[in-house]
């Protein structure tokens, strides 16, 4: 990993791929939270801000002049039928990760900016490029991720790149109700080619090679990390 000494804004990294990503990060870097809670953090070489991204907007008086990475952790992960879903349903799980990431990033702009070659990575879901049964909420607002990455790619070269991640389900708290039990574990891990759901180290781990120099060529991607379930049948 070829990541020190910069500084990194994570949007909502007290818990699950965020706080794994601080965990790997904060030894080298100077690491910028801002989410809602910070129990889990209190043990880490890490500045905490509280915000909550759907409701706040981000004061960026706290960050210091030059920001070299922005990672947009916060999700959701509403699975349930066309038919039994509100637009209401819709529209809060869009606001959550979508109206979120733009407005975090909006409030940022100048200071990633200033550092000249800076990395944004935003999360969508392997749900958007493979069609999958009571996804439609989520789908369509990790769509528009996908859509606002290439565009801002695009806007932003060369001082700013941005790439997401699509990841299958992962073993962190926001997945937890459909993982809580060993039955369920057990489904999940023969869905995918690979035998298993991931683990928030493993999207850590890529999420810091986006913001460092080893991708230093790649801007306006959407990296599939999803145990294979995306594009094989086995």
């Amino acid at each position: 990993m070829n990541l020190n000494n910069k500084n990194i804004l994570i949007i909502g990294g007290s818990s699950g791929i965020g706080l794994a990503l601080a965990e790997l990060l904060s030894p080298t870097n100077k690491i910028y939270i801002a989410s809602r809670t910070s129990e889990n953090i209190a043990g880490l070489d890490v500045i905490h801000i509280p915000f909550d991204a759907t409701t706040e907007t981000l004061d960026n008086s706290l960050l210091p002049e030059k920001l070299d990475g922005f990672v947009y952790c916060p999700g959701s992960i509403n699975l349930r039928p066309f038919k039994g879903l509100s637009t209401e349903a819709f529209e809060k799980d869009f606001q959550i990760n979508v109206t979120g990431a733009i407005n975090s990033l909006k409030s940022v702009l100048g200071q990633l900016s200033a550092s000249g070659n800076a990395s944004v990575v935003f999360f969508s879901t392997v749900a958007v490029q493979t069609g999958m049964p009571f996804h439609s909420s989520v789908a369509a607002s990790k769509g528009a991720i996908e859509g606002l990455t290439r565009s801002l790619a695009a806007e932003f070269a060369p001082k700013i790149r941005v790439n997401a991640i699509a990841p299958s389900i992962v073993n962190t708290p926001l997945a937890s109700k459909f993982l809580n039990n060993d039955t369920k574990i057990e489904k999940a891990n023969d869905r995918h080619p690979l035998g298993r759901i991931g683990n928030a180290k493993e999207i850590a781990q890529t999420t810091s090679f986006l913001l460092g120099e080893e991708s230093s060529w790649m801007t306006g991607r959407v990296l599939q990390l999803d145990g294979g379930i995306g594009n094989l049948k086995t």
